[in-house]
Formats: C-alpha cells, structure tokens, sequence
C-alpha cells in the first residue's frame, strides 16, 4: 500500500475548498438573520464574497496551469480577507454578536491559511518545475 497521499483529481478532492464551501452555509446562515434594510448591502457584499472563496478554488484548479492556479487562489484569499472585513463591519453594527460569529471568524482564519499554503506549495513547484 503506498502511504503517500493520492494526488487531487478534482477540487472538490481539496481539503480547503470543502472547507471553504462550508464556510458559504455559515455565512448564508448567519446573514439570514440580518436587519432588512441590508439585504441589498451587507449581506448581498458577504454572499458574494464568501460564494467567490470555493468558486476562485475550483476555476483555478480547473485551469490546469499552475501558475493560473496560484492566481485563482490569490483571487480567493482576496475574497476571504474581504469577508473578514465585512464581517467586522456587521459585529461593530450590532447585526451579529460575539456568540454567533466566533466560530465564523475561526472558519475564515482556519481557510485563509489553507489558501495561503496551498499559494505557497504552488509557487514551490512552479519553480522547481519551470511551468
């Protein structure tokens, strides 16, 4: 049996898109609870932020190329760091408490350093196989 970790054939095989589209129900969930009057603002802002996070995973990882992928990924760091802000923004608004968002903030924080070290495993093997 080879102990070496089978090689991802589709991006839902990643560990950190699965992550990150658990993310998108957690975000659906807790805007779901938001004043009206944000439907068209915040909420529509965060929806589209974190549905961006799996949907740059998996064009990237679509693309083949693994220098588009690195790009896709950064396009999916930019989102969640997007999400984090926005997420700030509605905690300081009073839309959502500490209680609620704690493990939301964790979940960005645990996806954005997966992003990050999946950027960064990329850019190792662009280098070290010139593609």
């Amino acid at each position: 049996m080879n102990s070496e970790k089978a090689k991802p054939t589709n991006y839902r095989d990643l560990l950190v898109w699965q992550k990150a589209f658990g993310l998108v129900k957690e975000i659906y969930i807790l805007t779901g609870e938001f004043p009206a009057h944000e439907k068209y603002g915040l909420v529509t802002q965060m929806r589209r932020a974190v549905v961006s996070v799996p949907s740059n995973i998996a064009e990237g990882q679509a693309r083949h190329s693994t220098r588009e992928f690195i790009l896709f990924i950064s396009h999916a760091e930019g989102s969640a760091a997007e999400l984090e802000t926005q997420l700030l923004v509605s905690v300081e608004l009073g839309y959502c408490g500490d209680g609620k968002t704690s493990q939301v903030f964790d979940s960005i924080t645990e996806v954005r350093k997966m992003l990050g070290s999946l950027r960064r495993k990329l850019a190792a093997r662009l280098l070290t196989t010139n593609h």
